[in-house]
């Protein structure tokens, strides 16, 4: 199976460190445009652990994120990220795309519904954080029970 998997509120903690650098710098109406905001970014809690439980289960992995347009580094600050926590050869599975309904594949594992053409993605949306999938340990124990 092909899964594909957000970054930003998925995999790392984009909201928390949006607001954090909005409260330090109010005056920077957008804080993703900083050099560096994007590889500062902490991991989500069992989301490293979880990518890797389902590399195991022998999925196939792609990181779907979609870029900040108006912050070229954002480009290679994701691709940086990817590598610090999943290694180079995961870089060759990051896909930069505005509009995920372009994707295809089996499953996208993602915080939003919708906004990056999620509805319009041609497998199974998984909401990370719905009340079907709270957390990442409930995507994992899902994908578990597809394997069996």
């Amino acid at each position: 199976m092909i899964i594909h998997i957000d970054m930003d509120d998925t995999l790392c903690r984009y909201t928390e460190k949006y607001q954090a650098d909005l409260k330090a710098n109010p005056q920077r109406k957008f804080p993703q445009s900083r050099v560096g905001f994007f590889t500062e970014l902490e991991p989500l809690d069992g989301a490293i652990e979880s990518v890797e439980k389902l590399k195991t289960l022998n999925h196939e992995i792609y990181f779907l994120t979609a870029p900040s347009y108006k912050n070229p580094h954002c480009y290679m600050e994701k691709r940086l990220w990817i590598e610090k926590y999943f290694g180079l050869e995961a870089c060759k599975n990051l896909i930069i795309a505005r509009n995920k309904g372009l994707v295809t594949g089996d499953y996208l594992i993602d915080d939003m519904t919708e906004g990056r053409m999620q509805e319009n993605f041609s497998g199974e949306l998984i909401h990370l954080g719905s009340e079907r999938f709270p957390s990442w340990a409930d995507v994992v124990e899902y994908f578990s029970q597809q394997t069996l």
